[in-house]
């Protein structure tokens, strides 16, 4: 992803509007492939990430503007699809240690000797490397292997220089959005099976957001941004970003940011619909569940037997004409009763508070909410009355046996189902 640093964009009065390249330009094409032929030979000859930078930047120039941004961006975009790694026989900050150590006494000796003999530096080299069994040499190339710049390309995800440019395009919208109070996104015209792959990737990246619509009119999103919360903006601005992409694959999309840019903060807009023709970066993937949650399921399962764990594919209708969208529906097999469960990702306080007034209404649901403390992220306590029925809050992974406790609490509501849509 662009940092800062790397963002091109113009301004209107209000508006941020991002300078994305034309893919097809034969000048960015060819600048393109050139980088691209940096990142190919380097993985095929092991190089660090320093000698990648250096050619980089040898390939820049030093000249300035808005084009050398282009080009440091576009390296940015192909290192971030390269993987490095600490390559050494032996880990360095240990080799450091007895390189120092024997310095050390190789210079008290030394002094014994008097002030004409010289520090002799491959004798401490080789006398280290005989008990690692390197030599001098590799001695030196592994002292400082875990700085950032010795860091080896092991692996690099290549592309044609099309897709480069395309990615660029995506990653420049991504980093403006980092900048983001709040989103509205409209999504229209897609099958149903599309609409629960848009609301699947909202679970997946746990983003804080409310939902209105039907499968005939589209839905209409609202999603905060990281600059509306109080702490983890850092982490929360990553997953915000990383869901631009998803939204991509959608054939009929609108999407407005309220930012809040630069140093003084300065209230402005991002417009982003499916026509301005940024390309999707990625296939579509199926449900990501956390490993936590993986890990309360197979609990959950051998602690309760009498209950069936189902992805639930409805909707709930909530008033004021916006949905619930539950995770998962339980079903207690001896009375037929089904639960519906929700696992907050990222929330906060005015969110949950939401969900617990609306909820409530809907006389003829039963659910629980499963509240992560950790992904917290405003400074505001929770009710301590909310209803202890309704909610499992845990730290690391839930409990199995107090999950169960709140599932048998709602057996007791009256038997009947929730008014939902399966789009």
């Amino acid at each position: 992803m662009l940092t800062g640093n790397l963002v091109i964009v113009r301004s209107t009065k209000d508006r941020i509007i991002p300078r994305y390249l034309e893919s097809e330009a034969p000048y960015w094409l060819e600048a393109a492939e050139s980088l691209l032929l940096i990142f190919r030979e380097a993985y095929a000859n092991g190089q660090t990430r320093g000698e990648i930078e250096a050619e980089v930047e040898a390939l820049i120039g030093e000249g300035g503007g808005s084009a050398t941004l282009v080009l440091r961006g576009l390296a940015k975009v192909l290192e971030d699809r390269a993987e490095f790694e600490v390559v050494a026989d032996v880990p360095p900050e240990k080799l450091r240690a007895e390189v120092f150590t024997a310095s050390a006494h190789h210079r008290a000796e030394l002094r014994k000797l008097g002030p004409r003999h010289p520090f002799e530096r491959d004798k401490v080299l080789t006398h280290v490397g005989e008990s690692f069994g390197l030599t001098p040499d590799q001695v030196i190339a592994a002292l400082f292997a875990d700085l950032k710049d010795e860091n080896r390309i092991l692996a690099f995800n290549d592309l044609s220089a099309k897709a480069l440019l395309d990615r660029y395009n995506v990653a420049l919208a991504q980093a403006v959005l980092l900048r983001s109070v709040r989103i509205e996104a409209e999504v229209r015209g897609e099958s149903p099976a599309r609409y629960r792959q848009l609301f699947r990737w909202l679970k997946f990246h746990r983003l804080l957001y409310r939902v209105n619509g039907s499968p005939t009119l589209g839905y209409r999103l609202q999603i905060d941004g990281p600059l509306s919360l109080f702490s983890a903006t850092t982490r929360y601005g990553l997953q915000m970003a990383l869901f631009l992409p998803a939204l991509l694959q959608f054939k009929s999309f609108r999407l407005n940011a309220e930012l809040r840019w630069g140093p003084a903060r300065t209230p402005m807009s991002f417009h982003l619909e499916s026509k301005d023709g940024l390309v999707p970066v990625r296939e579509d993937q199926a449900q990501y569940v956390p490993q936590e949650i993986i890990a309360f399921l197979e609990r959950f399962k051998q602690v309760a037997p009498e209950w069936e764990t189902h992805e639930a594919a409805e909707l709930i209708e909530l008033p004021g004409e916006h949905l619930w969208i539950p995770d998962y529906k339980f079903h207690h097999r001896p009375s037929g009763t089904d639960v519906f469960v929700e696992v907050l990702g990222f929330w906060k306080k005015s969110s949950l508070d939401r969900l617990l007034t609306l909820l409530p209404q809907l006389k003829t649901v039963r659910y629980v909410l499963v509240v992560s403390d950790r992904l917290k992220v405003d400074e505001e306590a929770l009710d301590p009355d909310s209803p202890p029925e309704s909610i499992l809050r845990f730290k690391e992974i839930p409990n199995a046996n107090e999950f169960r406790a709140r599932l048998e609490q709602q057996l007791a509501k009256g038997n009947h189902s929730a008014k939902s849509s399966k789009p």
